[in-house]
């Protein structure tokens, strides 16, 4: 019986084939343990964190050997995927899972497995209480390394549960799993496995990353897909449609079959723009680049031949540390400093953006400390910055330092006037004061920006144009502040409108007021990489995109089928519009073009 399942499409493409079904996480049960035997225990634990630890360098150490340099992935994304398994090794070297598990086995007298159960759902609730998709995303981080660990401890060698110990030939398949990690997925392509399905994850987790890199059609978050999927089942992942088709008959099969192909050339047609200028057909050249979150998706930048970065985000520097203090300037340093080294462009740094829904215990908020109502609207961003320069002041101390190196541009987040900026450039000049006098090199002439995140300043931005150096917009937070409803709040998230005419105006003013004045503003929110807006936002007058690296192919090659002339009064008339039928009708006309 043919039949649909549903999840979140992590990678696109479209993957065929019988499914092999990996077994699910072990069941752990408590078992007291008496005095003398919990030595036993403890030696049990270490010897099952030596033996994940040497299992996961190997893994990474085959990387370069299945991937050589001159493999037909670009760059050098050998060691970019390796990278991910990196932090799997460090965790298991980390107190928070080498040493607590052994303190609760001598406090509660438990068994190993029973004590690492405990520290995993401690870690894993600190995680799920950031609201947050990419930074949720790192529980799976933690849920993955303890799955192997448990696994050691119940001495069984894995079969059906890790792809690297797994004695099947899984050339052709489609692997169905709770969950996978980044090493099994970096596996994938030499094993010839074709794609994959997971109970649990999410579109942000290390995991879909490396999927991405790899090009390999993924969808996670199929939640009890086992329950119905069963062990020679055919499978269809669409990737670009969140779509599993479970025993297609035929004529689904030979449509998909059709689709894939159809993809696959539209891929590399996409693939052969790398090199090509962003430039529409009557000759407005358009500035491409790319958004990163850290300095692992740099592979995907290359890859998708970004013209910058257009937006670094820098909060996953202050992410995953438990007890340990904020990033020093020299962890800052040495971040950025990959960064620019690995890109040809400028890069666009953007300063800490905690608080709302990306929260840090210590940080952001105290124990015991006031609750917050709308954190959304309180201590975030430049707001926490200016409040505690023993956060901001390494980080801009850092990037002054790092402007040495290659174009660096710094970009203040959550600004709501022309006070917080002005405070934000008297720190500056005197951070460069203190760097003269140490005769440490920065660049004295480093550009200034803003991103415009609140209506506030949308409405003035022509008193902030003789003071900055550059714009940029934030849609994903503008668009949620001048509608007055919480993107991520099930109940009113369908009232997000990128095209409500109140958003499509303070667009266009932001756009039109900075290039009357000459200054360059950008576009980073999500709403610049999606395909359907890319042509409305060249009739606007947007000429600078920042995209994720997955979207900007396509971005470019919209743009080099465009005619802005043709699209300016087409846009002009959905300014205009007076409802969402008239918006929906004329966006399709600017789409046909």
């Amino acid at each position: 019986m043919s039949f649909t399942l549903h999840g979140l499409g992590v990678s696109k493409g479209i993957a065929i084939g019988p499914v092999h079904i990996l077994r699910p996480q072990l069941e752990i049960t408590e078992s007291t343990v008496s005095e003398e035997l919990i030595p036993v225990e403890i030696a049990r634990f270490k010897a099952a964190l030596e033996q994940t630890s040497r299992d996961l360098l190997r893994i990474r150490d085959q990387i370069p050997l299945i991937y050589p340099i001159r493999d037909a992935m670009p760059g050098n994304t050998a060691a970019e995927i390796a990278s991910f398994i990196d932090p799997h090794i460090l965790m298991l070297e980390d107190s928070m899972l080498a040493q607590v598990p052994i303190e609760l086995m001598r406090s509660q007298r438990c068994n190993a497995e029973w004590a690492l159960k405990l520290q995993r759902d401690r870690l894993v609730g600190v995680f799920e209480a950031i609201d947050d998709p990419y930074l949720q995303a790192r529980k799976n981080d933690v849920d993955q390394v303890i799955s192997r660990l448990q696994a050691c401890l119940a001495k069984q060698a894995q079969p059906d549960q890790h792809l690297d110990d797994n004695p099947v030939l899984l050339a052709g398949s489609i692997v169905l799993a709770d969950d996978l990690t980044p090493a099994d997925t970096a596996l994938m392509p030499h094993q010839g496995i074709r794609g994959f399905i997971t109970e649990h994850g999410g579109t942000n987790s290390h995991t879909a990353i490396v999927a991405r890199s790899l090009g390999i059609p993924a969808i996670v978050g199929v939640r009890h897909a086992r329950r119905y999927i069963r062990s020679d089942d055919i499978l269809v992942i669409d990737g670009h449609r969140n779509v599993i088709l479970v025993n297609p008959d035929h004529r689904s099969l030979r449509f998909y079959r059709v689709l894939q192909n159809e993809k696959r050339l539209f891929r590399n047609s996409l693939n052969r723009l790398k090199e090509a200028p962003a430039i529409t057909r009557d000759g407005y050249t358009i500035s491409l680049q790319a958004n990163i979150e850290f300095p692992a998706d740099m592979s995907a930048v290359k890859r998708a031949g970004a013209e910058g970065i257009g937006l670094y985000r820098t909060e996953f520097l202050y992410m995953h540390r438990e007890q340990q203090p904020p990033p020093d300037e020299e962890e800052h340093y040495r971040a950025y400093t990959r960064i620019i080294r690995s890109v040809n462009g400028p890069v666009t740094i953007r300063t800490l953006d905690l608080g709302a829904d990306k929260q840090v215990e210590g940080i952001t908020h105290k124990k015991g400390g006031p609750n917050v109502i709308n954190p959304a609207l309180g201590l975030r961003a430049v707001r926490l910055c200016l409040k505690d320069l023993r956060l901001f002041k390494p980080q801009l101390r850092a990037i002054l330092r790092a402007s040495a190196l290659g174009p660096v541009r710094v970009m203040i987040p959550m600004i709501s006037g022309l006070q917080e900026f002005f405070q934000v450039q008297t720190l500056i000049n005197d951070i460069k004061q203190e760097l003269q006098h140490e005769g440490l090199p920065f660049d004295p002439n480093l550009p200034i920006g803003a991103m415009v995140e609140i209506p506030s300043v949308a409405i003035c931005t022509d008193l902030f144009m003789p003071y900055v150096d550059f714009l940029s917009i934030g849609t994903n937070d503008l668009i949620q502040y001048t509608l007055a409803i919480d993107r991520g709040d099930d109940e009113v998230s369908y009232l997000y409108n990128p095209l409500h005419p109140a958003v499509l105006r303070l667009l266009k003013l932001i756009i039109s007021t900075a290039d009357k004045a000459g200054k360059p503003v950008s576009m980073c929110g999500e709403m610049a990489g999606e395909s359907r807006y890319v042509r409305l936002l060249l009739g606007m007058g947007l000429r600078h995109f920042s995209v994720n690296s997955e979207s900007l192919l396509e971005v470019k090659q919209i743009i080099r089928h465009s005619e802005v002339r043709k699209l300016t009064p087409l846009a002009d008339q959905v300014l205009h519009a007076v409802n969402g039928h008239e918006i929906d009708a004329l966006m399709k006309q600017i789409n046909a073009h």
